[in-house]
């Protein structure tokens, strides 16, 4: 999760942060965009007190988890995002303003019951003698207001284990019970944004684990894949063994031909050189016949004259 620079903050609690402050400090296409993620309810915010807030935004690309705190004067912002903005992302600053959309009722509560309570007793003016005693005011309560309250609270009930809309709370003089309603529809509306968010997730696990799973088996086809490759690899690797054997083999026979051959040119030359030799023993002979025969020819007799 990315970590984006400290801002230096005044605001004492998180709630405090208004969107005008927040749009001094971030960059201006950034809080545009921000704002449009809240009017779009694309933000989730799981765990949030004045001092830190722990939250989900669907962006465009995917879902991206944050974490924003207030301390010792600085607002400190993380982001699972990879956006160069600065010093807040956009997920952040729609984090802030609906952070500050869900804390302003609840401030405007607090602030009306703080003036709408009595005034604690004085314990000095309590111990003065002949002081007057005085009797907690009764809450501002009437029975209709009651009876008004337990009839939208029936259907109310009914309408949060049904998943349907709360039925519009009916006017009441009382503020404590009006309270009571909107703290009812606040919690509903907060139960049925981490419904909605926890679906997302849900969802967004199947798909996460059905791509796991088609990872897995093209893993798994891969590796048969692999194994049929080293089987075969193995078996051209025998081949290749055999051929060279082969291969050894000719060239030995190669070098015996070219040996056979030498010897056949030597003993040709030597034929051809004793065929010379007899050719000239058989002229030789021949001579020797034909003067032999020459001179072994007898002189025939004259014949008588009676």
């Amino acid at each position: 999760m990315k970590t984006r620079n400290k801002i230096a903050c005044s605001a004492e609690r998180l709630g405090l942060l208004d969107p005008q402050m927040i749009q001094s400090v971030a960059d201006g296409n950034a809080f545009h965009i921000g704002r449009q993620y809240l009017t779009e309810n694309r933000v989730r915010i799981v765990d949030a007190d004045d001092a830190q807030i722990s939250s989900a935004v669907i962006g465009n690309s995917g879902l991206y988890e944050q974490t924003i705190r207030l301390r010792d004067g600085h607002l400190i912002s993380k982001c699972s995002c990879t956006l160069p903005e600065e010093p807040m992302c956009r997920h952040c600053i729609a984090v802030l303003l609906e952070y500050h959309r869900l804390a302003t009722p609840r401030d405007t509560q607090k602030s009306k019951a703080a003036k709408a309570a009595p005034a604690l007793p004085n314990p000095e003016r309590s111990r003065e003698p002949n002081a007057p005693s005085r009797q907690p005011s009764a809450p501002d309560i009437t029975l209709s207001d009651i009876m008004l309250f337990i009839e939208w609270l029936g259907p109310t009930m009914q309408a949060i284990e049904q998943g349907t809309e709360i039925p519009e709370s009916p006017s009441l003089g009382s503020g404590d019970l009006s309270t009571w309603m909107t703290t009812i529809k606040t919690l509903e509306s907060r139960r049925r944004e981490h419904e909605k968010l926890l679906a997302h997730l849900q969802a967004e696990m199947r798909d996460r684990e059905a791509y796991l799973g088609r990872l897995s088996q093209q893993l798994q086809a891969s590796i048969a894949e692999t194994k049929s490759a080293q089987a075969m690899s193995q078996s051209l690797r025998r081949e290749v063994a055999g051929h060279k054997e082969t291969l050894r083999q000719l060239t030995e026979l190669t070098n015996k031909v070219i040996r056979s051959e030498g010897e056949i040119r030597s003993a040709t030359r030597e034929l051809l050189t004793n065929a010379t030799h007899l050719d000239t023993l058989t002229t030789s002979f021949q001579e020797l016949c034909t003067l032999l025969k020459s001179t072994a020819k007898p002189s025939l007799p004259k014949p008588s004259s009676d």
